[in-house]
């Protein structure tokens, strides 16, 4: 066991509110010794060592031994932070507060979900339509489901005639799936459970049954094991899984890592969507109406991302991005349905399409610099109406049943908690039908974009939000956020943790750097394969411009992310450990030569491209995998590595040889630990108790390494106003 004291953090900070030139006390660690092994790849001529390999075995008795030691060490570690538990309750108690979520029909019955506050898993409620939200019963409570709240719901999708449910769920954080089928009338289960399902939905078929997506179970790992061939299959309700029949999928000489199938809702068409990759499908139909009908390709190649979003007999509506970087909406018969015959009926424009529909219209949502706007379309492509929305911000959900009369939206920023409102879909009007009470006045913080330049000179957005009356000190805790890749957008929505995050005086900034979504397909692809430094260069961009303008300094910036957001920290402190105090990387993809051998880990070529693509390929993803960037001798901010071990989405081994690595080379006194989560995987599903657990020991750590001795709030260093 190495011992490394951890002696006073920021020693020329002066923070506390009884005496100014009191140090911090220094925090005792000790890191277990991680042995290494003598393990060598060869890429392209050239061997690259991998001494931490054992670490991805997660069935062996060493790794799980190395996981508690671990553990060990850095709740021992946490332990020493003396506001932690002040930070837990705290969270605590703003957490509880009554969640509810906008209603939907089915059936008889209008259904809702709702968490009374601190529950581990939201309650599924429902009462009679038409009669008083009042009399609702629980349905359908995940909390029963196991005592520490680790099993979770996964999707729940209703038969048409909403007499039937089947519902997914997941234990311990899986992506591995359960199907159990319900009878919504007595709320008893009606079958034996479906098995061993991965990354799918549940779309039903009149009353009769659902098709639904899965993997063969692989025969090493169940959470390591490469899964790279998706089948669609038909369960007809009354049979036994083993009969299910096989829809599409399973040719060895094609293989599809992500395979999706919809059923229209007028019951016309199976749309079957199909990915190797992340980005990129092909599309088939089905016309379910014609028996023996055949499969017919829509789209034969994986150039775009498109699926049909409605249909009017055989008249399809189509989103896409093929020929239309920000998407559009386009129409054909399904007689002749490839693109030579496709029609624009929502042409693009400058800002990205996200459309719905429901009551009879579309509903075409548009971001501007991440920014909701919402325009309300009829089936001719005629613009109705702008919606108006209550302030800027994210707005969602604006779909529902074709022939409902009114629909419900959320709203959210990141100072205002999630609201929802019902629209008159035929008047176009809004009211508020739910408002969160909670221990938290949006009018105390302001919330701003600022556009500032990257290392190509290319203008990226970021949203700051603060306590109004911030003091440009360079002095303020700060956070960074980022994600930058796969296509998704961060756009502003409300978060209880960061709520009490600004309520120490903190600085929560939102970058929207390239490889995401944000402006649309050419703005994802800035950030990919040999262009992914682009990424790191957009945030690191930011963290200057926080510290440039007096926001923050080095001294008092965190840098944050998860999965892909992971890779972002993890690459960026590796390139530029100057630059920040604390570093977060969570369930991050950290080895960025072995990725694709895990899991369904090889779909995200797309983005990141491969090791054994090429040799410049593997020389760009070695340049910046952080696994292998973590040099000798070089003083890296204080870092805590979060993970759960049920990942199989990102599989823990990407974190367990970074902490590795950091634990074995970090030079100076900041303190490198790995925290595990257990029974718990990629995020999702992961109980309200256990999260409030993480952002405590995360706010404690970041904040315990910037040098405060007391909660920020509480020192003569607090902000003003």
């Amino acid at each position: 066991m190495r011992k490394l004291l951890l002696i006073t953090v920021l020693l020329s900070i002066f923070v506390s509110c009884k005496n100014e030139t009191e140090k911090l006390k220094p925090i005792s660690i000790d890191y277990p010794e991680t042995k290494k092994v003598d393990t060598v790849d060869t890429y392209f001529g050239e061997a690259v060592t991998d001494p931490y390999r054992w670490l991805e075995d997660d069935r062996s008795e060493e790794t799980e031994a190395w996981v508690k030691s671990q553990n060990e060490a850095t709740f021992g570690y946490l332990d020493n932070i003396p506001y932690r538990k002040e930070l837990k309750e705290r969270l605590t108690k703003l957490w509880n507060y009554e969640k509810i979520g906008s209603p939907f029909k089915e059936g008889d019955y209008t259904y809702f979900y709702k968490n009374d506050g601190l529950q581990n898993q939201y309650v599924i409620y429902r009462y009679k339509t038409g009669d008083d939200p009042k009399t609702a019963e629980v349905f359908l409570d995940p909390n029963t489901f196991t005592e520490d709240g680790t099993i979770s719901l996964g999707g729940a999708s209703f038969s048409k005639d909403g007499k039937t449910l089947a519902y997914s769920i997941s234990e311990g954080g899986s992506d591995w799936r359960k199907i159990l089928i319900m009878n919504t009338e007595t709320k008893e289960i009606i079958e034996d459970t479906l098995i061993d399902i991965k990354f799918s939905g549940m779309s039903w078929y009149k009353n009769e049954g659902f098709y639904y997506s899965s993997y063969d179970k692989p025969k090493g790992s169940e959470l390591s094991a490469k899964t790279d061939q998706h089948k669609v299959y038909y369960h007809k309700l009354g049979t036994k899984q083993s009969q299910d029949k096989l829809i599409f999928g399973g040719t060895p000489k094609e293989k599809h890592r992500y395979i999706g199938a919809t059923v229209t809702e007028d019951d016309h068409y199976l749309v079957i969507s199909a990915s190797v990759s992340t980005s990129g499908n092909k599309l088939y139909i089905k016309d379910l109406t014609v028996p023996n009908a055949p499969l017919v390709e829509v789209l034969g190649h994986t150039d775009s991302d498109s699926y049909i979003i409605e249909n009017v007999g055989s008249k399809l509506y189509i989103v896409t991005n093929l020929d239309a970087p920000n998407q559009r909406v386009v129409t054909v018969d399904a007689s002749n349905p490839t693109p030579e015959n496709w029609q624009d009926f929502i042409p693009e424009t400058n800002n990205v399409l996200s459309p719905s529909t429901g009551g009879g219209y579309f509903f075409a949502e548009y971001m501007v610099d991440a920014v909701s706007k919402v325009f309300q379309y009829d089936y001719n492509g005629k613009l109705v109406r702008e919606v108006e929305l209550p302030g800027v911000g994210s707005a969602g959900g604006f779909g529902t049943k074709k022939e409902e009369k009114e629909l419900y939206y959320s709203f959210t920023n990141y100072v205002t908690p999630g609201s929802i409102y019902k629209y008159d879909i035929e008047k176009g009007t809004s009211e508020l039908y739910r408002k969160p009470s909670i221990d938290f006045n949006p009018e105390d913080y302001e919330s701003h974009q600022v556009f500032y330049t990257s290392k190509d000179g290319t203008k990226i957005p970021m949203i700051i939000t603060h306590k109004k009356g911030l003091e440009l000190n360079g002095k303020n805790p700060t956070i960074l956020y980022g994600y930058g890749g796969f296509n998704i957008s961060l756009t502003p929505s409300f978060s209880i943790a960061n709520a009490v995050w600004m309520e120490q005086g903190g600085i929560y900034a939102v970058a929207n750097l390239r490889g995401g979504g944000e402006y649309g397909k050419a703005w994802h692809d800035a950030g990919t394969k040999m262009k992914k430094q682009n990424v790191f260069d957009d945030f690191i961009a930011a963290a200057e411009y926080l510290i440039e303008k007096q926001y923050t300094s080095s001294d008092y910036l965190a840098i944050r992310g998860g999965s892909n957001g992971g890779l972002l920290v993890g690459a960026t402190m590796t390139q530029r450990p100057d630059l920040m105090k604390v570093a977060l990387p969570a369930v991050g993809v950290l080895d960025m030569l072995r990725y694709h051998t895990f899991t369904a880990g090889a779909g995200w070529a797309y983005d990141y491209g491969t090791a054994e693509d090429n040799k410049e390929m593997f020389e760009y993803l070695k340049g910046y995998s952080p696994v292998h960037n973590v040099k000798e001798g070089v003083e890296y901010p204080a870092t805590m590595v979060t993970t759960g071990d049920h990942d199989d989405r990102v599989v823990p081994a990407h974190s367990f040889k970074f902490a590795a690595e950091l634990q074995s080379k970090q030079a100076g006194n900041n303190p490198v630990i790995i925290r595990i989560e257990t029974d718990a995987g990629h995020g999702a599903g992961t109980p309200v108790s256990k999260t409030i657990e993480q952002y405590a020991d995360i706010y404690g750590f970041t904040l315990y390494n910037m040098g405060f001795d007391v909660l920020p709030s509480k020192t003569k260093e607090k902000i003003k106003g």
